[in-house]
């Protein structure tokens, strides 16, 4: 049974900083991708980051150059560094993983509970 376990979320004012985790358990971790999605009050869950096993990363127009995702394969464990961090970013976030099937790697098929990452002016 795959679980995302994340942590990391919080309070903090304009212009700091946070750091989330996404440690994975019953995860082949790196054999296909990560994500960090986010949903704010009244809006649509939207991707912010994404890492593929090989590395690669795309981020949302709206974070790009102040977060960053990386992975640790031997810890199982995604990590999202957001910095300068601006209110419109205060969303619950979610991790979630690329499910293996047959060969292929398909949608994000397992999910984290959710963190909040609150930011105050």
């Amino acid at each position: 049974q795959v679980q995302l376990a994340e942590s990391g979320g919080g309070s903090v004012q304009a212009g700091g900083s946070l750091k989330l985790s996404c440690t994975a358990s019953g995860y082949i971790f790196g054999r296909c991708g990560m994500g960090g999605f986010r949903q704010a009050p009244g809006k649509a869950r939207e991707l912010v980051s994404s890492i593929r096993s090989d590395g690669t990363t795309v981020y949302a127009d709206s974070v790009n150059g102040r977060f960053t995702i990386s992975q640790d394969k031997g810890k199982n464990t995604a990590n999202l560094q957001m910095n300068s961090l601006k209110t419109e970013d205060t969303a619950v976030y979610y991790c979630a993983a690329v499910r293996f099937y047959r060969g292929e790697c398909l949608g994000y098929d397992y999910w984290g509970q959710g963190t909040q990452v609150t930011v105050s002016s």
